[in-house]
């Protein structure tokens, strides 16, 4: 009789936190983006842009901004355009997202990239890019929403 009123237990339980995170899971939404982000460097980098977030039917502008440390010789600018996911509320999109990168353009090229911020907010990107740029590096962006 014991075990079956811990197993009845552990089951109740169990079903509660599904239900938790499935209901927390529910209430996140999404939204578009669409940026673009100048890149220069010797060593040392430096990215800066704009763009906009489409959030609930609103659109939202954002400032982006960021340094990289590595081999980066050259400059280039990309538009990314994309989707944000996990969010409930357009200032979840604010934070910065880092990842390491390896690569080399010239002329046109593009790119595919998924970043995830401290809020859990996740950018799903694609972009186009044009320059002579040459880079293997750390690198963090910051996005803002004004």
């Amino acid at each position: 009789m014991r075990a079956s009123s811990a197993i009845r237990a552990a089951l109740i339980a169990l079903v509660a936190l599904a239900g938790a995170v499935f209901s927390s899971a529910a209430q996140a939404e999404s939204g578009t983006v669409n940026f673009r982000v100048i890149k220069a460097g010797f060593v040392i980098g430096g990215s800066g842009g704009d763009g906009t977030l489409t959030f609930q039917g609103k659109r939202y502008a954002l400032s982006i901004g960021g340094i990289s440390y590595g081999i980066t010789f050259g400059a280039s600018e990309t538009r990314f355009r994309g989707t944000v996911s996990n969010i409930r509320r357009a200032s979840d999109v604010s934070g910065v997202y880092a990842a390491g990168n390896a690569g080399a353009a010239l002329g046109a090229g593009a790119q595919a990239i998924v970043l995830t911020n401290t809020k859990g907010a996740v950018l799903t990107l694609t972009g186009r890019s044009v320059g002579a740029i040459v880079s293997a590096d750390l690198n963090g962006l910051a996005i803002t929403v004004r």
